[in-house]
């Protein structure tokens, strides 16, 4: 009975747990990717440094801060009125998302790395190589996530209609297969993406230490080992948790895992890192802000004035200047 209680008193707390953090992540998220797209949309020809990964990235982001809402609403009411197809979407969304920013976050080391490394080669790169590469990323990541809501759906009679997202159950696998899917998640989703992440930022710590650089392509070298080691930073602390807490997560949700204590630590951990990994999408607006010229010129108060007027004027809206620089 007292275990029972127990059970009980935690499960209460994990849920209060996500609704408190999803909250503290939900504004200042829909707010920093919403401004990110505003500005990535405008000044996308203006450079072909990873713009289009970036809006990608503001775009994987913002999905999974707009799914927070109805995560909060469940954790606080404890039950799920939108039928079990919506739930299991959601879900499978949260993981969509989430190997999306891996994807991308990739993506922009490797090509803010190209650009610095053989400048030439890749000044004259199409942006329409980039969405090719956008589009092949998603449908990779959207086949990749399948086994998430598989491994969670289970038979009618013993469906509880009014559960999701952390209670929903839990299909176990023969032993050997799910050592082969966790070890190819983590492969493919984690290590894989860590190592290149890392390759980009080695090569480019020994371009900087090159005695023949001059101070140009010395200053150019800094501003991409910079986005390239933030970008390894944000990776290691958002994602870095989560694929350490999720194979031992199964275990205990499988049964594997019955010691106690054991499996109490274990999904507060995992609480943790999914929070962590939520947190990115508050993050990569931070990472476009101090990494990125044209994002931080474009929040300044001149030219956001600027863009306003442009607006306007496209809209066909006759506000004077005087008038709309009030909202500076």
């Amino acid at each position: 009975m007292a275990a029972n209680n127990s059970n009980f008193n935690d499960d209460e707390f994990l849920k209060h747990f996500y609704a408190i953090m999803y909250t503290i992540i939900l504004i200042p998220g829909l707010i920093g990717n919403i401004l990110a797209l505003w500005i990535f949309y405008d000044y996308r020809k203006e450079t072909k440094r990873a713009v289009i990964f970036m809006i990608n990235l503001a775009v994987a982001d913002l999905a999974q801060v707009l799914s927070l809402p109805l995560r909060i609403f469940y954790y606080l009411s404890k039950s799920w009125h939108l039928g079990k197809g919506f739930c299991m979407f959601c879900f499978y969304l949260k993981y969509v998302n989430m190997y999306a920013s891996i994807y991308f976050l990739v993506c922009i080391s490797v090509r803010r790395f190209q650009f610095l490394m053989h400048p030439l080669k890749f000044s004259d790169c199409k942006r329409i190589y980039d969405m090719y590469i956008c589009i092949a990323g998603w449908i990779v990541v959207c086949i990749g996530c399948l086994p998430f809501p598989l491994l969670r759906l289970t038979s009618n009679e013993t469906w509880a209609s009014d559960k999701c997202f952390v209670d929903l159950p839990l299909k176990t696998a023969d032993d050997p297969i799910s050592i082969a899917m966790m070890s190819l998640g983590e492969l493919v989703g984690f290590i894989t993406p860590l190592f290149i992440i890392l390759y980009c930022s080695w090569k480019t710590i020994l371009s900087l230490q090159e005695k023949n650089s001059v101070s140009q392509d010395l200053g150019e070298k800094q501003k991409a080992l910079k986005m390239i080691l933030t970008c390894a930073i944000v990776f290691l602390i958002c994602f870095g948790p989560y694929h350490i807490s999720f194979p031992l997560n199964y275990l205990v949700k499988s049964q594997k895992i019955e010691d106690t204590y054991a499996r109490k630590v274990i999904l507060f951990f995992h609480a943790f890192a999914l929070c962590l990994a939520s947190l990115n999408s508050c993050v990569d607006p931070v990472i476009y802000y101090f990494t990125t010229d044209e994002f931080r010129r474009r929040l300044s108060r001149q030219d956001l004035q600027d863009s306003i007027q442009l607006n306007n004027m496209r809209y066909g809206n006759t506000d004077s200047p005087s008038q709309i620089s009030i909202i500076g």
